[in-house]
């Protein structure tokens, strides 16, 4: 299909098809042209998608200074994010099966599933705190996040922090008839290094999103480890704004807007390798962001407000308030809670920490999950509903 445009004017952004062999067969795998596109994008149609993304990323990054605990906000905003980010990949887990298999008070959750999500989160951070001690974000850091993101699980046996030494296949039972057939392995070195190159550029003047934008789409184009490519590609977004300055803390993850429109994400993907169409997909990329900004700030205020309003229910309660205000605090980091767990963490006997949470299920903030008499387990219905929103499994 490309071959028959190359003489239009999207000649120079179309890459090459070339053979290779893979499980038996020879197939046309897909070698994308280096970053940033030839012709020159055609940006003057997308100025005001990108202006009204900047102001909503802007709004975003000023949410987090009116949080009164923006850790505590990011600890559960990226847990939602590693869980969105394995659905699309597959994953049956849930908010609830991660929360507990952290907290270990959880047999029998979707061990595999879970793991794979519990990695991502891993992997999120050691990438976040690599880029805060000064390291570039690099082939060698990207091969390091992903050894984290595939150190346990099913991804172990994917060679783990390593680029493919295969070939590779999306979609379909067998390469025959995948619904794409990345680069050849021995294209990869050459490859990464381009997009590297392009990723640490002065001379190349675009706006971040934009470059984001491509970034991600080159990475996925190139596809270069057997396994995680996907959730490292999204993660790749995040950490880019954070390396330039487009936000303080890593508070944007359009994980929930590309599996809200996974089918369109997809083509749009196909449409940039087979077309050369890179305005479309920024058009796409840019509304994503603006959707997901807006999003991630509702989710902070509706937060901020129930913990407001269920603080001041608490207060109402008289002598037992005390107690209760800081097992209410501690769910606000421990949305399920055993009362080991917050006897421990508290430093609280166990009859007042249950005396607290029989209050705190009087008020109607917190429900009892377990239905049993032992090993009980607590949750703040609440705020887990906030955090749920969008995370129905696929």
């Amino acid at each position: 299909m490309a071959e028959a445009r190359k003489g239009t004017d999207q000649a120079g952004r179309l890459g090459k098809f070339v053979e290779t062999a893979a499980g038996g067969e020879t197939v046309r795998a897909f070698v994308p042209p280096p970053l940033p596109p030839n012709p020159p994008l055609k940006l003057d149609k997308l100025y005001g998608h990108l202006e009204e993304a900047n102001r909503a990323l802007g709004r975003l990054d000023g949410v987090t200074s009116i949080l009164p605990d923006t850790p505590l906000f990011l600890y559960m905003y990226v847990r939602k994010e590693a869980l969105l980010s394995s659905q699309i990949e597959g994953t049956q887990s849930s908010l609830s099966d991660l929360l507990l298999y952290e907290d270990d008070e959880a047999p029998g959750v979707p061990l595999d599933d879970v793991q794979e999500v519990s990695n991502y989160v891993a992997a999120m951070n050691y990438g976040l705190e690599r880029l805060r001690d000064g390291m570039p974000l690099s082939n060698r850091l990207i091969r390091e996040i992903h050894g984290v993101l595939l150190a346990q699980g099913r991804g172990a046996n994917m060679q783990p922090g390593e680029f493919r030494r295969s070939q590779n296949w999306v979609g379909g039972s067998r390469p025959g008839n995948a619904t794409y057939v990345p680069s050849p392995h021995n294209e990869l070195q050459g490859l990464m290094g381009d997009l590297e190159a392009f990723i640490h550029s002065e001379e190349i003047e675009l706006p971040i999103l934009i470059k984001a934008a491509l970034v991600h789409v080159q990475f996925e184009s190139i596809h270069p480890f057997l396994d995680g490519n996907g959730r490292l590609g999204r993660l790749l977004i995040t950490f880019l704004l954070c390396v330039e300055g487009a936000l303080k803390e890593p508070i944007l993850y359009l994980s929930l807007y590309f599996k809200t429109h996974r089918r369109y994400y997809y083509e749009l993907l196909q449409k940039v390798r087979e077309d050369g169409d890179w305005e479309t997909w920024l058009e796409f990329f840019l509304e994503g962001v603006k959707e997901t900004s807006d999003q991630a700030s509702d989710t902070a205020k509706q937060i901020l407000a129930l913990f407001e309003a269920d603080g001041q229910k608490i207060e109402g309660l008289g002598r037992p308030a005390a107690s209760a205000l800081r097992v209410h605090q501690y769910l606000q980091s421990k949305p399920i809670l055993s009362v080991p767990s917050a006897v421990d963490a508290l430093n609280l006997t166990a009859p007042t920490v249950r005396k607290s949470v029989g209050h705190l299920m009087d008020l109607g903030l917190v429900r009892e999950t377990t239905g049993k008499q032992r090993d009980r387990l607590f949750v703040y219905s609440g705020y887990l509903d906030i955090l749920n929103q969008g995370t129905e499994p696929l």
